[in-house]
């Protein structure tokens, strides 16, 4: 059982947080990493900045900006986090665009996440025929879960398929939006998060986009295995910087309302 299968047998109320690599300094990237893990968070989904992103907010946009400004890149990246699992031992996520994956070579790319111990990746706008086409194999033979994101829109059908594809987890996009943190969750999304769970899926879910604070956290997590946290996060840090007593102040304020 890999990491992010036992995440989910192990516990309930998952508190997973994204973040952009290189921001708001490049070196950040490690030590906000060991904060939340310090801190109390389950998962986290590290962002790999891209220049031209589909579905991020300006929070969320920004710290791409700045974070190429400060001259990250995928093979930085991988070098920043080459040692992690000397001292991480949540489950990563490695986020982001099909892009720069495809540019470094797909392989090879699936070869380092296996090397540096990156337990899954979210790129949502590699399709979904053509991964399952093209990729599948190499994502499966590494041990590397390929998580899909669904929408509103997204049909029953197309959700039954996703679900029996995937090995990681379903990642719940809350609204037909792009990131950004909301203070509250309306009845339209509670409707469609009871619609998902009455399709009695195998895979667990966690909800992202608009979750910011501990009720919104709670509301999530009664509708699913937990929540992503992303654009609040992102903002704390450039407000604060890799500050490791806010990043645990912050955990503790979504997962305990402390």
């Amino acid at each position: 059982m890999n990491r992010l299968q036992q995440l989910f047998t192990d516990k309930k109320d998952i508190c997973s947080v994204y973040y952009t690599a290189g921001y708001p300094n490049l070196g950040d990237t490690v030590p906000i990493l060991q904060a939340l893990e310090d801190g109390g968070a389950d998962l986290v989904e590290l962002g790999m900045p891209f220049s031209d992103p589909l579905a991020d907010g300006p929070t969320i946009q920004a710290s791409s900006e700045q974070a190429l400004a400060n001259g990250m890149s995928l093979n930085k990246l991988f070098e920043q986090i080459k040692d992690m699992r000397q001292t991480i031992n949540m489950p990563i996520v490695l986020m982001g665009y099909f892009n720069p994956v495809f540019k470094f070579g797909v392989e090879a790319f699936i070869a380092k996440c296996k090397e540096v111990g990156v337990d899954g990746l979210i790129m949502p706008d590699l399709p979904f025929d053509e991964y399952r086409d093209k990729y599948q194999k190499l994502f499966d033979e590494a041990g590397i879960a390929n998580i899909f994101l669904i929408t509103p829109q997204t049909s029953n059908e197309r959700i039954k398929l996703i679900d029996s594809n995937s090995n990681g987890f379903i990642y719940v996009v809350s609204s037909a939006s792009v990131t950004g943190a909301k203070k509250d969750v309306e009845q339209t999304q509670i409707d469609y998060f009871n619609r998902v769970n009455g399709l009695e899926l195998q895979s667990p879910r966690l909800i992202g986009f608009g979750i910011s604070n501990r009720s919104t956290f709670e509301t999530a997590c009664q509708h699913a295995s937990g929540a992503i946290i992303g654009s609040a996060f992102v903002k704390l840090l450039g407000e604060h910087g890799a500050n490791a007593n806010q990043i645990k102040e912050f955990i503790k304020s979504i997962k305990f309302g402390v």
